[in-house]
């Protein structure tokens, strides 16, 4: 049941992106015709959209375009690109851990690894902001060149947290030769194989934050067996437990400082 919602805003976030890159194939396509008769604006039927701005700058409307572009993908960018997929999967499975599968809920972990990924990943966001965005802004960059501006602080972000097993195995699966330095891996195979990085080690921090708890679950479940009540729920009796322990160690302040941690070397 939970899965409409979540399938539902995928759905809204791709057609935005189809509707934005459908608009952005028009100009495309309009430009030469339109640029015959007024180079700094595109004809589409009746209505003229101007493409530059005053001193060269884009235009309101272009940015406008390129802005609800943004938001459509948006939400695969952050999934994708950043360290909120193993924020998330770490907080999960603590969650799992302390065997309260819908405590807290899925919105506040959501919430909770969002706002660690913008901490986290704030150096990389401001580095593309002042040598792409604010170029580009003033008319001092075109669109290819703060692209491939602003995807140069996210490679070096990811690369610094990727395996090296991990884009062979995309080389691999892609039929190409090993990159045979960093600034040779395509983004194509660099993301994937990102992914696959932070979903190892979000599963390594994983099981180190489940040993505790299941030796607590272990020993409720054989002082249970030797009393003989053997029909009362493990889980009820340690749950308790569990709670009590992860409140003295601080565990919500560790799980935390050990994420930040862990990507103090890339950021």
């Amino acid at each position: 049941m939970r899965a409409a919602p979540t399938a539902r805003r995928l759905l809204l976030g791709s057609a935005l992106a189809l509707l934005g890159g459908a608009l952005l194939a028009v100009l495309a396509v309009a430009a030469p015709a339109s640029a015959q008769a007024n180079p700094d604006a595109l004809q589409l039927g009746g209505v003229s959209v101007e493409v530059n701005g005053p001193n060269g700058t884009p235009s309101q409307a272009i940015v406008t375009l390129l802005a609800v572009t943004l938001l459509g993908v948006a939400p695969s960018l952050i999934i994708m690109m950043t360290s909120f997929t193993k924020i998330f999967v770490v907080l999960a499975m603590t969650r799992n851990a302390l065997s309260l599968p819908t405590v807290p809920p899925n919105q506040v972990l959501a919430g909770l690894a969002l706002f660690l990924s913008l901490f986290i990943m704030s150096p990389v966001i401001s580095e593309i902001n002042e040598t792409a965005i604010q170029p580009y802004l003033a008319g001092e960059m075109d669109v290819t060149t703060t692209f491939e501006t602003a995807t140069g602080p996210l490679r070096e972000f990811m690369l610094g947290l990727t395996r090296q097993e991990d884009i062979a195995l995309m080389s691999r699966a892609a039929g190409i030769e090993n990159p045979a330095s960093p600034a040779d891996v395509d983004l194509a195979q660099l993301v994937p194989a990102f992914m696959i990085s932070e979903l190892r080690a979000a599963f390594i921090i994983g099981f180190v934050i489940f040993v505790p708890f299941l030796v607590i679950d272990l020993v409720v479940s054989a002082a249970l067996m030797s009393l003989g009540m053997m029909m009362l729920p493990p889980v009820m009796i340690s749950l308790p437990f569990k709670i009590l322990l992860f409140i003295l160690v601080d565990g919500w302040g560790l799980i935390v400082t050990a994420l930040v941690q862990s990507y103090s070397g890339a950021a």
